[in-house]
């Protein structure tokens, strides 16, 4: 691969993308699964030092989504058509292939718990999608 495709890249939809990505988190984690994430995470949000650094955290996760949305903006350039339905399964690759299996080979050696495994792993296949979405619906 050449750097070509960065030339060529629509780099406000990669980062409306990893911000799309981002906000799902705020309302994965603080809205539809937080009880079960920390229960199952084991944090406890009454420990002062559970607070600390998190402004750090935040900033350092949404550059990585963005750079997330990148890839899955390179896998869209090169499928070469882009539909829906090609932003859905290009977002799906990744998100199955690449970000869930990733996080399950780890938390299976930390023996984490499935509800675990399948709230983070879910999350980023969601996020993916809606990556994939963004970047092919787009305009050019």
């Amino acid at each position: 691969m050449g750097t070509e495709v960065f030339s060529h890249m629509n780099w406000l939809a990669v980062l409306a993308a990893g911000v799309a990505y981002f906000v799902l988190g705020v309302i994965w984690y603080s809205l539809i699964f937080k009880t079960a994430w920390i229960r199952l995470s084991g944090v406890n949000p009454n420990d002062p030092n559970a607070k600390k650094g998190v402004a750090g955290i935040m900033i350092a996760s949404l550059i990585l989504m963005i750079v997330a949305s990148l890839g899955i903006a390179i896998l869209l350039s090169k499928v070469g058509y882009i539909s829906l339905m090609s932003g859905v399964k290009v977002g799906l690759v990744a998100g199955v292939c690449f970000s869930a299996t990733g996080i399950c080979i780890s938390y299976l050696y930390e023996k984490r718990p499935l509800g675990l495994h399948m709230i983070n792993a879910g999350y980023n296949v969601a996020g993916c999608v809606i990556a994939g979405i963004i970047l092919a619906m787009w305009p050019k």
